[in-house]
């Protein structure tokens, strides 16, 4: 069974914690990066089979979201989401452009 303070205190973490490195990293979101919990799941998948999470307490909390995420869990995230003001977009759109002729 899960200790709820437990719990809370590591929802806390994964809100506040940001992906510091890769596509995801402060290079393209700015300042700190993309929320960890805002990972695509895909991104996470792809870690789990080419070589593994990173190590450390990011590790951690990046598995733990992934396994949210597998099991169709990822409503969890919704609290912190709001927290922050919503959902930050994951990829940057080109405007579209229509000719009609």
């Amino acid at each position: 069974m899960i200790d709820p303070e437990e719990f809370a205190e590591t929802m806390t973490e994964i809100g506040n914690t940001h992906m510091p490195f890769g596509k995801y990293g402060p290079d393209k979101y700015p300042p700190g990066g993309l929320p960890i919990h805002e990972l695509p799941f895909e991104y996470l998948e792809w870690f789990q089979y080419n070589g593994g999470l990173p190590g450390g307490r990011l590790g951690e909390l990046l598995e733990m979201v992934y396994h949210i995420k597998k099991d169709g869990a990822g409503e969890v995230f919704a609290p912190l989401r709001l927290k922050a003001g919503g959902s930050r977009q994951k990829k940057r759109k080109k405007p579209q452009q229509y000719r009609f002729e």
